[in-house]
Order: C-alpha cells, then sequence, then structure tokens
C-alpha cells in the first residue's frame, strides 16, 4: 500500500463522514445542520474515537509537558494587547487564542518550522476543548491525538526505513495519511465555523466557506496556499468570537492577497487571476487561456 493508496483512504474518510459534522455553537446564535443535531449514533461514535485518541496519546506525554500545553480559559494568558512572544508562547485556551498570519510566519521561519508544529498543536487542543465544552462532543482528536501519531509515526517509521527493515515505509505512509486526514478534518473544521452564523459570516466578510479542504492533497506550493487561509480565517474566527477590534495584517492582507480575499477561489480562477497572487501583481489582468477557464 503506497502513499497515494493511503492519500486515497483518507480522502474517502472524510468525504464519507464530513456531510453528517457540525462545528460547536458559539455564543453567536446559528442554524443547527450537522453532526451534532442529526445521526445520533454516527457522532458518538466518531465523539467517543476522538476522546479515546486523543487520552491515549496525551498518556503518553511526560507529566510537566501536560501541565505547561493545559489547555486554560480564555484570557488567561492571550488579551487583544497582549505582545506576540507571550502569544507564541501562549498555552492553547478557549475560546481559541487569534494568530494571525504575520504571527504565525514570525514564529515558524526562524524555527525551521519547528513552532508551527505547537501551533498545529494548540490551535486542534482549542477546537477540541471548544466543541466539549459548547457540545459535551467532538469531531477531531485534538492536539495530542492529531500530532502525536505522526510525531511516533516519524520517529520509528524513519530509522526502520533507514535501515530497511520492513514495516517502516509502512509506518511513514501511515503518519502521513493520518496527519493529511487530520489537516482535511481541519480545513472542514473552519469552513463550518466561518459559516455558522450569517452574524459570524457578515463580520467575517464571507459569503460561504473560505476553503476547499481538497486542496490538502495538492503538491507544494499550492497546498501551502489553503493552509495559509485556514491560519488566517481560523485566527479571524476566535477574533469574532472573542470580540477584539480587527487588526491589519499585513502579510495575509497586503503582500499576498490571495490569504485574505473572502472569495472561495477555484483552483483553476487562482492560476489565471494574478491579482491574487502577491502586492506587485494586483493590477495584472487575467490570463486569457481557455484550458483555465471555468
Amino acid at each position: 500500500m503506497g502513499w497515494r493508496t493511503l492519500s486515497a483512504a483518507a480522502l474517502y474518510c472524510i468525504v464519507h463522514v464530513s456531510s453528517s459534522f457540525q462545528p460547536p455553537p458559539s455564543k453567536i446564535v446559528r442554524v443547527d445542520s450537522g453532526l451534532f443535531v442529526r445521526n445520533t449514533d454516527n457522532k458518538d461514535k466518531i465523539s467517543d474515537f476522538c476522546q479515546g485518541t486523543n487520552e491515549f496519546w496525551k498518556d503518553l506525554v511526560i507529566e510537566p509537558v501536560r501541565n505547561y500545553v493545559e489547555t486554560q480559559p480564555a484570557e488567561s494568558a492571550v488579551t487583544s494587547t497582549t505582545s506576540p512572544f507571550v502569544k507564541l508562547i501562549a498555552p492553547p485556551e478557549v475560546p481559541g487564542i487569534p494568530r494571525p498570519v504575520w504571527l504565525t510566519i514570525l514564529g515558524s521561519v526562524p524555527t525551521a518550522l519547528g513552532w508551527y508544529g505547537y501551533y498545529k498543536f494548540c490551535i486542534e487542543e482549542e477546537l477540541y476543548h471548544y466543541e466539549m465544552q459548547e457540545h459535551g462532543k467532538v469531531s477531531g482528536c485534538g492536539g495530542y491525538g492529531t500530532l502525536f501519531p505522526f510525531v511516533y509515526g516519524i520517529l520509528i517509521g524513519f530509522p526502520l526505513s533507514l535501515l530497511h527493515i520492513p514495516g517502516g515505509e509502512f509506518v511513514l505512509e501511515l503518519a502521513g495519511a493520518w496527519i493529511l486526514l487530520g489537516q482535511i478534518n481541519l480545513y472542514r473544521r473552519v469552513n463550518e465555523l466561518c459559516t455558522e452564523s450569517d452574524e459570524v459570516k457578515s463580520k467575517l466578510g464571507l459569503d460561504g466557506p473560505p476553503l476547499y479542504e481538497w486542496w490538502a492533497l495538492l503538491p507544494p506550493p499550492l497546498d501551502v496556499v489553503v493552509g495559509l487561509r485556514q491560519v488566517h480565517f481560523l485566527s479571524e474566527y476566535w477574533r469574532v468570537i472573542r470580540g477584539y477590534p480587527k487588526e491589519k495584517d499585513v502579510i495575509a492582507e497586503e503582500l499576498f492577497p490571495f490569504i485574505s480575499t473572502t472569495e472561495r477561489f477555484t483552483l483553476k480562477q487562482f492560476l489565471r487571476r494574478p491579482r491574487y497572487w502577491f502586492w506587485f501583481t494586483k493590477d495584472v489582468s487575467d490570463f486569457e487561456i481557455s484550458l483555465l477557464k471555468d
């Protein structure tokens, strides 16, 4: 079984169950239409699996680390005026901490994406506990259940593969498929949170969901496009939920317009519209290429 097979299986699973999922309710009124309203058996099984997975991997982490990253109530460490450094090292909070694109890049680039792993852990834990707090049920495996199977898979699979021990490649493929499935599921949840009510959509300037989940399957750098948009819109969602004032994100709103545009553009639209790409291509006309027309 190869990487493409596992990726296809992961995609099938997420598509198969995504129609049954519903984001947790916030203090803003929304129309319920998903997992937490219908398909009771489905929601219980999914939630039980996610909770069990999170708890299993959490038990494998040493206590001092668990204590440091324990999820806290909102504004335990981060408020609207908190310094960037404190935001970078703060543990998860519920509702989640707004982490704009510029802050995510500030933490990720100097650490060779090391901090991005912490970001991934935090946002998954925040979504997990937010769902649990609001509904008593979850539709994701949290930071522990999402990140650590991947980490352990790499730590175990890479040496086995390097030494040509049977099973090493398979462990690596499983780890890759797991983190891919989690990423697709994350995009689904961000879409549903951002469109949970007309009020939220209005405050975010959206007419519909901002992301295409399947873009997680695209090769670099196209998968980075949807990844950066997820960072932006999840941060904006938490800002709205917390009632914080909007702050300009130069990277997302000026330098790379595709990150913050509220239009859910298709792959063809992105490729033929340079105005989405960079600050210096904002005024470039669309490419008239028949292959890229909708």
